[in-house]
C-alpha cells in the first residue's frame, strides 16, 4: 500500500537539509574547483578563464525558471537535481586520476553548475509554497545558518580533508638545506649529474643530490643567470618533466583560441609597460645553486613533485625570503623519465649581503587521490540528500505543475515581465551598479586562492592546501558572516542610504591587505589569517549594501522575477572580470595585480554616486525569499500628516 502524501511536515525536518544542499554545489563550483585545479598544476590563466564561465548557469538562471514552474512539481525538481549533482560529483571523483582530467572535470562541473542553479529555483519556490508566512519569518535565520554551514564545510572542512590526504600520501618528504656562504665556487654551466639508481626492490622515493647546498651570495650578470636558467628548463622540458597537456591546457578549444587572439594584442603592451620597471633595475641577478632529482624505481603512474620554502603554522623555517626556486617548482615523473635528471635551481636574492639559510621542502602528495576521496564523500552526501528529500519533503497542495494549455500565455507574460524590468527609471545607472560594484572583487576572488597556494618563489605565500582551507575557508567565512550580520543590523537602524558609502569603503579598501601580503610575504600564519579576515569582514559588510539595493531595484510588480534578473546581472558582473584576471596576473605578477585591483575599485565608487535611493529604504520590515535574499514586505505606515 503506497504511503499517503503528507501535505504538511515541520520545516525542521527539511529546511536545514535543503539549504545545506543548496550551498554545497555552489561553493564547490566557485571556490573548491579553483583550489583543486591549482593543486593539479593548471595555470592561473586557465583556472580564472574557465572557472569564470561556470558562473553562466547562475547568470541565465531566470531564462529557464519558467520551465521549473511548468513541468513537474518543485518537489520533483529538487530531489532529481540532487541525484544528478551527486552523479556529477561521483563522475568527477572517478575522472581525476585519469588522463585529460582538465577537460573531463570541466564538463562534469558544468553539469553540477546547471543542476545546482536549477535546484536553487526549485528550492526557493518550494520554500514559499510549503511554509506559512509565520514559518517563513521564523526560519529566515535557520536558512542562512545552514547555507553558511555549507560554505564552511565545502570551502573549509572539505579542503582541509583534501589537504590532509595530500600531506599523508605520496612519497616521503625531503628537505633541501640551503645556505648562502661567501667564497663558494660559482656554477659555470648546467651539467646534470648521472643519477645513481637504487636497485629494484626498494621503496619508491625521491632521490635528491645534494641534500645540503651552499651558494655564494656574490651577484652575477642578469644575462648569464638567465642563460643558465634557460639551460635547466630545456633539460626539464626535454625529459618530459613538464607534461604537454598542462602546458597547452589553456590553448585548446575555440573559446581559448578567440581569447588568445584577443589577449595577444594586449599582452605585448603590458609586458612592455611592466618591463620598463624591470629594465630600470640593476643588470645583476642573484646567484644560483643546482639540485638533481629522480625516483628510485619506475612509479607505475604519474608522480608530481613540488619544491617550495617550508612554511609551518606560525613561522617560516629560515630566511625564506632570500631564497627562491627559480626552476623546477613542479616536476612530473613517470615510467619514461623516472631515472632521468630533473633539475631544480635555487636562486638567491641579489640584495643578500652575508650568510643566510633556509629549508626547501620536496613534497609529492597524491593530489588526484586527495580530491577523488573528497568529491566521492560529497557525492555520497548528495545521493543521500536526494533519497531523503524524495521521501521526507511534504506535498503542499499549491505545488502543482503549470497547465500545458497556458504555456503560450505564460511565456508571453514572462516576456512582458522582462520588458518591464528594462523600462525602470534610470535603468542604465542601475545596470552599471549591478555590473561594476564588485568589478575589483570579481578579479580578486579568482586569484586569492592561487596566491595563497603559489610558492614564494613566484610571489605567492606558499601555504599548504589544509592551511588555505583553514584561513580562507574557515576564518574567512566566519569573518564574512560577521560582516554581513553587522551590515544587516546597522542598516535596519538607519537605512541603506545612510550606510551605503560606508559599505562601499568596506568592500573596497580592505583589498589593500593583499598588496601588503604580496610585498611583505609574511611567514607568520596568524598574520595571514588576520589579513584574510579583515578583507572578508569588509566584503561581508559591503556586500550587504549590494544585496539590499537589488531588492530596491526589484520593488513593485513582478518583484520576484525582477530580483532574479538582478541576480543574473550580479553573476555576469562576477563572470566577465574573472575571465581575464588570471591572464593579467600571469603577465604582471601578484604585486602589480593587487595594485591593479585597488585601481579597479574606482568604478565601484563612481556608480554609487549616480544611483537613486529612497532615504527610508532598509528600515521597513523584510522577509526572506531565497538563500541570502531579502524581499521588502510593503506594510502600511502611518502618515504623520493624516
Amino acid at each position: 500500500m503506497p504511503e499517503p502524501k503528507i501535505t504538511y511536515r515541520s520545516p525542521w525536518a527539511w529546511v536545514p537539509s535543503l539549504y545545506l544542499a543548496e550551498g554545497l554545489p555552489y561553493v564547490v563550483v566557485m571556490t573548491v574547483a579553483v583550489i583543486m585545479y591549482k593543486g593539479l598544476g593548471i595555470s592561473n590563466t586557465a583556472i580564472a578563464l574557465y572557472t569564470s564561465w561556470l558562473y553562466l548557469p547562475w547568470v541565465i538562471k531566470p531564462l529557464w525558471s519558467p520551465i521549473v514552474d511548468i513541468l513537474k512539481t518543485r518537489r520533483h525538481w529538487i530531489w532529481v537535481m540532487q541525484l544528478i549533482i551527486g552523479g556529477g560529483l561521483a563522475g568527477l571523483a572517478l575522472t581525476l586520476p585519469a588522463a585529460r582530467v582538465f577537460q573531463y572535470s570541466l564538463a562534469l562541473l558544468w553539469l553540477v553548475a546547471f543542476s545546482s542553479a536549477t535546484q536553487d529555483i526549485a528550492i526557493d519556490g518550494f520554500y514559499m509554497l510549503a511554509t506559512t508566512e509565520k514559518e517563513q519569518a521564523f526560519f529566515v535565520g535557520i536558512r542562512n545558518t545552514f547555507y553558511r554551514i555549507a560554505t564552511i564545510f565545502g570551502q573549509g572542512l572539505l579542503v582541509i580533508l583534501a589537504g590532509f590526504i595530500q600531506d599523508h600520501t605520496g612519497l616521503p618528504k625531503l628537505e633541501l638545506h640551503v645556505m648562502a656562504k661567501p667564497g663558494v665556487a660559482l656554477i659555470q654551466s648546467i651539467v646534470p649529474e648521472v643519477p645513481v639508481i637504487t636497485p629494484p626492490g626498494g621503496d619508491l622515493r625521491v632521490v635528491m643530490h645534494p641534500e645540503r647546498m651552499e651558494i655564494s651570495p656574490q651577484p652575477r650578470g642578469r644575462a648569464e643567470v638567465q642563460a643558465l636558467l634557460a639551460s635547466a628548463r630545456s633539460n626539464n622540458v626535454y625529459y618530459g618533466f613538464y607534461p604537454l597537456e598542462q602546458r597547452v591546457t589553456a590553448k585548446t578549444g575555440w573559446l581559448a583560441y578567440l581569447w588568445n587572439r584577443m589577449a595577444s594584442k594586449m599582452e605585448s603592451g603590458l609586458r612592455t609597460l611592466i618591463g620598463s620597471e624591470v629594465k630600470a633595475k640593476s643588470e645583476v641577478a642573484g646567484n644560483l645553486g643546482l639540485a638533481t632529482l629522480h625516483l628510485s624505481k619506475p612509479p607505475g603512474k604519474e608522480v608530481a613533485v613540488t619544491l617550495g620554502s617550508k612554511v609551518n603554522i606560525g613561522f617560516t623555517t629560515g630566511d625564506a625570503k632570500s631564497f627562491s626556486v627559480a626552476e623546477g617548482t613542479r616536476l612530473i615523473f613517470n615510467d619514461q623519465n623516472w631515472n632521468q635528471p630533473a633539475l631544480a635551481v635555487i636562486q638567491l636574492d641579489p640584495n643578500l649581503q652575508g650568510a643566510a639559510a633556509a629549508i626547501i621542502e620536496v613534497r609529492s602528495g597524491n593530489v588526484p587521490l586527495a580530491w577523488s576521496v573528497s568529491f566521492g564523500l560529497l557525492a555520497g552526501m548528495f545521493l543521500l540528500f536526494g533519497i531523503y528529500h524524495r521521501f521526507r519533503l511534504p506535498y503542499p497542495a499549491s505545488d502543482r505543475p503549470g497547465a500545458v494549455a497556458s504555456t503560450g500565455n505564460f511565456f508571453g507574460e514572462f516576456g512582458q515581465t522582462f520588458a518591464a524590468f528594462f523600462k525602470k527609471k534610470q535603468i542604465g545607472f542601475l545596470l552599471l551598479f549591478l555590473l561594476f560594484y564588485r568589478f575589483a572583487e570579481a578579479q580578486l576572488v579568482k586569484l586569492v586562492v592561487p596566491f595563497l597556494l603559489d610558492p614564494r618563489e613566484v610571489g605567492g605565500l606558499g601555504l599548504t592546501t589544509s592551511q588555505v582551507g583553514f584561513a580562507y575557508g574557515t576564518v574567512g567565512i566566519v569573518a564574512l558572516m560577521c560582516g554581513g550580520l553587522l551590515g544587516g543590523m546597522v542598516t535596519a537602524r538607519r537605512g541603506l542610504k545612510f550606510w551605503l558609502w560606508w559599505m562601499v569603503l568596506a568592500i573596497h579598501l580592505p583589498d589593500a591587505v593583499f598588496v601588503y601580503l604580496a610585498y611583505a610575504l609574511p611567514g607568520n600564519f596568524w598574520v595571514i589569517n588576520l589579513c584574510v579576515a579583515v578583507e572578508q569582514f569588509g566584503y561581508g559588510f559591503g556586500f550587504t549594501g549590494y544585496m539590499l539595493y537589488m531588492i530596491y531595484i526589484a520593488r513593485g510588480e513582478h518583484q520576484t522575477a525582477h530580483y532574479a534578473i538582478c541576480t543574473g546581472f550580479m553573476a555576469l558582473g562576477m563572470m566577465l572580470p574573472g575571465m581575464f584576471s588570471g591572464w593579467l596576473q600571469e603577465i604582471i605578477g601578484y604585486q602589480h595585480f593587487f595594485i591593479w585591483v585597488l585601481l579597479a575599485t574606482i568604478p565601484g565608487f563612481l556608480v554609487v554616486k549616480f544611483i537613486p535611493l529612497d532615504p527610508e529604504f532598509g528600515r521597513k520590515t523584510t522577509r526572506q525569499v531565497g538563500a541570502g535574499e531579502l524581499r521588502p514586505r510593503m506594510e502600511a505606515e502611518e502618515d504623520p500628516k493624516a
